[in-house]
């Protein structure tokens, strides 16, 4: 039942809207670095245009300015290409038409049927009353996302409109939609690498969850801007000139913390909006030929500011030389500037800065080595694959588990060999030896941490250089989940023992003797 192509909108000013929207659209993708393929995108157009004929979303706007706004997300904010564009175009066929994914694959092919398909199976909302349903929507992303990630990123497109067109919709619906926002959404976004949509999500959430905080933050930012402004140029001029003297192509821009981010600071520490430490930020973004460099130019540039500035000695952070998970890179410091404020500052190459903005979105363009953002997704996503395959019994466990993968900041300790181990942050010694091999977790006696003899819940920390001690007659416990917070290995501890539980006779112990040992003890 495909639609007839030759649809055309009645000649008014309604129909006027949307072929203005459908032109930013095409705008938009002739400006990104895709294959021109415009009569695919015209055709989806056309496609979602009779499917939605007639709709209407519940602020009275004809609904294919929904997917239209949707598609060019995708492309303008994510970097998408034709396929996820079409996929954008049609995600909401399925659920509001009588088309089916035939339809679809019949008029656009396979793939953008296979998107649609999985778009339509996380539709509604994940945040239900009971933790079972939760569980089921999470898993159901979950799965969508590891078939094809742009699964979910056209699901980011669809919900960061619903989000800025949140006004329509009663206050109830509006803080339940912001709940799942920031439950659900801005983690995965910052997991996915999507910093500008973390931020984003983050502050349209306080907007609708805190609006009085949001306004009043808001307007501080404002009322402060002309002196932060007068301050950071200020602060950068000296480093203009060594930037200029030193033959960089650059730019500077100024920014602020976002709303969300200075209010959590404000609740955390107990302190006013003057009071917030590093509302302050600079990003100096240098244009690189060559990748080698990166690494040498962005510590040039540290020395910049390290010449004019007293820099803090506990806010430096190398994320150049070891990458975050979600494959995030930029050297940070903070410097004092002027009227003694302190100052975040982000050094970052135009690749880096792409990279941090577009996330894994970005991955089609600099798709060259296995440090990608891709190979670190597709590390996150075989655990999430792992817990997926085996599920246990407990919802509220899964949950707990998922959002410990999405939330987590991150540490990096180094085995004996000098490789880097990526954890989040409060890992044991436990957790490191499943991350480094499955063998070394189930046999985990104990861990040599900067040469000294740690049991098994000894809490990590970045820089600790750790090597594994086994025994093959040591096998996981229930009381090893206590010692460990990591999904990989609280799955692999669950997994062991429901095998171990199923293998066993009735009536007998249902696990290896485990001998004494002060190691065996949490720490």
């Amino acid at each position: 039942m495909t639609p007839e192509l030759s649809f055309s909108l009645p000649a008014d000013a309604e129909s006027a809207r949307i072929h203005e929207a459908y032109r930013r659209l095409i705008d938009a993708y002739l400006r990104s670095n895709h294959r021109r393929k415009v009569e695919r995108i015209e055709k989806a157009f056309r496609f979602a245009s009779a499917a939605h004929a007639g709709g209407r979303r519940r602020n009275g706007d004809p609904y294919i300015l929904h997917p239209l706004e949707v598609a060019r997300i995708a492309v303008a904010e994510l970097g998408l290409g034709s396929t996820s564009i079409c996929a954008a175009l049609l995600h909401d066929v399925l659920e509001n038409s009588d088309y089916t994914s035939e339809d679809i694959e019949d008029a656009c092919g396979p793939k953008v049927a296979e998107i649609v398909e999985g778009v339509a199976r996380i539709s509604g909302g994940i945040l239900g009353r009971a933790a079972e349903v939760q569980a089921d929507k999470f898993r159901k992303l979950l799965l969508s996302m590891s078939s094809d990630v742009r699964v979910v990123l056209v699901k980011m497109a669809d919900r960061m409109h619903n989000m800025r067109t949140l006004d329509a919709l009663a206050p109830e619906k509006q803080r339940r939609v912001a709940d799942e926002t920031l439950y659900v959404y801005a983690p995965l976004a910052h997991r996915l690498g999507l910093s500008r949509f973390k931020y984003e999500f983050e502050d349209l959430a306080m907007r609708y969850n805190h609006p009085q905080e949001y306004a009043d933050i808001c307007s501080r930012v404002v009322d402060s801007e002309a002196e932060r402004r007068r301050i950071t140029e200020e602060f950068v001029a000296p480093v203009r000139r060594r930037l200029d003297e030193a033959g960089f192509s650059y730019e500077i821009a100024a920014r602020v913390k976002s709303a969300y981010s200075i209010f959590n600071k404000m609740e955390k520490k107990g302190v006013p909006f003057e009071e917030v430490y590093d509302i302050y930020a600079v990003r100096v973004i240098f244009d690189n030929a060559d990748d080698e460099d990166e690494k040498l130019r962005c510590w040039q540039i540290y020395t910049f500011f390290a010449d004019n500035y007293q820099i803090h000695p506990g806010r430096l952070r190398d994320w150049v030389s070891a990458p975050k998970a979600n494959g995030y890179r930029a050297l940070h410091l903070t410097a004092m500037g002027p009227a003694g404020k302190w100052i975040e500052v982000q050094i970052r190459s135009r690749k880096m800065h792409e990279i941090a903005e577009l996330g894994f979105a970005a991955h089609w363009k600099y798709k060259t080595d296995d440090t990608t953002p891709e190979a670190e997704l597709d590390t996150w996503m075989n655990t999430i694959k792992e817990i997926l395959a085996n599920p246990g019994p407990d919802a509220i466990d899964f949950l707990d588990t998922i959002k410990l993968s999405l939330y987590s900041k991150e540490i990096y300790v180094f085995t004996p060999a000098g490789d880097l181990v990526t954890l989040p942050s409060g890992s044991t010694v436990l957790d490191a030896a499943f991350a480094i091999h499955s063998d070394l977790g189930v046999h985990c006696v104990a861990g040599q941490v900067n040469r000294r003899l740690l049991p098994p819940g000894h809490r990590l920390e970045s820089g600790d250089q750790i090597r594994i001690i086994t025994a093959d007659s040591r096998h996981p416990a229930p009381d090893w989940l206590d010692r460990c917070i990591t999904p990989t290995a609280r799955h692999k501890i669950k997994t062991f023992l429901r095998k171990q539980a199923d293998n066993a006779a009735p009536g007998q112990a249902s696990g290896p003797g485990q001998p004494d040992s002060p190691f065996l003890n949490p720490a």
